[in-house]
């Protein structure tokens, strides 16, 4: 007779497989004004049974040992233990200084680390006039705004904007206020460009609509929903609010319509834990906030002292529901290749709408004394199976339906297969054996492998990351050509 397990050994099992392992993607410590957050996140994840590392990001790398993956600063040769399961990454924004250092990010996202936020995410919000076109995209309302293409594009981009002075001139990166500058003439954005374009030639400005405010609003948005939210007053003698360059804070509470666009914001450059900034509208109840960015590594300093919450906290308990954990989907065509063990490579196709299983096609099928005998006959065709004969066990007979009216009731056999897709084998997955002789395809890839793969399918493409080359093609296209 098996022992039960005691309960405390149960709850000591059950914390460990919520352990979370954090990485925490930041500049060196010297840049205090960047690792404010960093330092709360290696404070509160232990409290909470986590483990917690601070990725120094100039100088880290990744290694991969016999399967196991580890993440190391340039000094430490023993490194941090890294898996697709419970681990997450959390992103500060000096990771957009460099392409080398994004680069450690994707490396995490092929991973498999759920990383907060991803790198589409990060440089989209980086890029002050991309993140305005997709937040128009999206129907917000936002500050009209003009690129200033060149260095002799001003008077045209002034123009364009067709806005009075005084108007706001911003880079493309910057953040905490930096790069942001009040122009209140013709004269002062002449002379503000070229001084700018002297000092780099490929200088990116943009201008924008100035509107007039005593202060601004700052909400996190966490999973999409409302973290918190604070009031910033303009600072004395300034235009900018920020609370890094000694702007003033308390709580803020926002109108349904706030709450909505916000959200909405978030949901538009995919961001999971966003900062959204907005200027209120002078009809609060009626119009539409003015969004005016997106921050996808927000701080948490000025907003804690506000709402006095510990707001880090709250992030990593969210994270600790694996729900939450997204991994960043590898783009997949409509068609791509699969390999079925023993059976052999086939062309499937990744139909998002089937719910049911892996369809799998056969000429023949038998079943007997628990086993599945079926056989293909193959041919020359894109979608063909290879032909041979194989015998699998017999899971059970699943129950399907057709028609609406005067439904007829069939079974197909489902089997355990193992299907091997961009270099992970996925075992015993559920297949149905079926006679698909009337469909063009032979083998249809359902949602729960999609799903388990973490890809995201682009209808309009096929073999994006798999290649199909057929070689009768090939010699069709070779005797055309001749």
């Amino acid at each position: 007779m098996t022992k039960a397990p005691k309960f405390r050994e149960f709850i000591a099992e059950a914390k460990t497989e919520n352990k979370l392992r954090i990485l925490c993607l930041s500049a060196d410590p010297e840049n205090s004004e960047y690792f404010h957050t960093a330092k709360r996140i290696k404070t509160e994840g232990p409290k909470l049974g986590h483990e917690v590392y601070i990725v120094f990001i100039d100088g880290a790398y990744i290694k991969n040992e016999d399967g196991v993956k580890t993440i190391h600063n340039e000094k430490d040769d023993k490194g941090f233990e890294i898996n697709d399961s419970n681990t997450i990454a959390i992103v500060r924004g000096s990771i957009t200084q460099k392409d080398s250092w994004q680069d450690l990010l994707s490396q995490l996202e092929k991973a498999g680390v759920s990383c907060i936020n991803n790198r589409t995410c990060v440089n989209l919000c980086a890029d002050k006039y991309r993140s305005y076109l997709r937040l128009a995209d999206y129907g917000l309302v936002q500050p009209h705004t003009v690129l200033i293409p060149n260095k002799n594009g001003t008077d045209k981009a002034f123009e364009n904007l067709d806005r009075k002075y005084p108007i706001i001139m911003k880079t493309l990166r910057g953040s905490k206020g930096v790069g942001v500058i009040f122009i209140e003439s013709e004269r002062g954005l002449d002379a503000i460009v070229q001084l700018i374009y002297k000092e780099s030639d490929d200088a990116e400005l943009l201008i924008q609509e100035y509107i007039k405010t005593d202060f601004d609003v700052r909400v996190l948005i966490l999973g999409g929903k409302v973290l918190a939210s604070m009031r910033r007053d303009v600072i004395k003698g300034d235009f900018r609010s920020n609370f890094s360059r000694g702007g003033k804070v308390k709580m803020f509470k926002l109108t349904e319509q706030e709450i909505e666009d916000c959200i909405l914001a978030g949901k538009a450059v995919d961001g999971h834990y966003v900062a959204v900034d907005f200027i209120p509208a002078k009809n609060r109840e009626k119009d539409r906030p003015y969004i005016i960015e997106v921050n996808s590594s927000p701080g948490t300093e000025g907003i804690e002292e506000a709402t006095g919450e510990n707001l880090i906290k709250k992030v990593i308990q969210h994270y600790e529901d694996k729900a939450f954990r997204t991994k960043t989907a590898t783009e997949v065509g409509r068609v791509e290749v699969i390999t079925l063990e023993g059976v052999g490579e086939v062309s499937a196709n990744f139909d998002t709408g089937n719910s049911a299983r892996v369809m799998i096609h056969a000429d023949k099928v038998e079943i007997k004394n628990g086993m599945v005998s079926w056989s293909t006959k193959g041919d020359n065709s894109e979608f063909s199976m290879p032909s041979g004969k194989y015998k699998s066990k017999l899971i059970k007979m699943k129950k399907y339906e057709r028609g609406a009216v005067n439904a007829t009731t069939f079974e197909r056999p489902m089997v355990h297969m193992n299907i091997t897709f961009l270099g992970t084998t996925y075992k015993d997955v559920e297949c149905i054996i079926d006679d698909r002789t009337s469909k063009t395809t032979k083998c249809l890839v359902n949602q729960r492998f999609m799903k388990m793969a973490n890809v995201m399918v682009n209808p309009a493409r096929k073999y994006v990351v798999t290649t199909k080359y057929m070689l009768e093609d090939a010699w069709q296209n070779r005797q055309t050509t001749v």
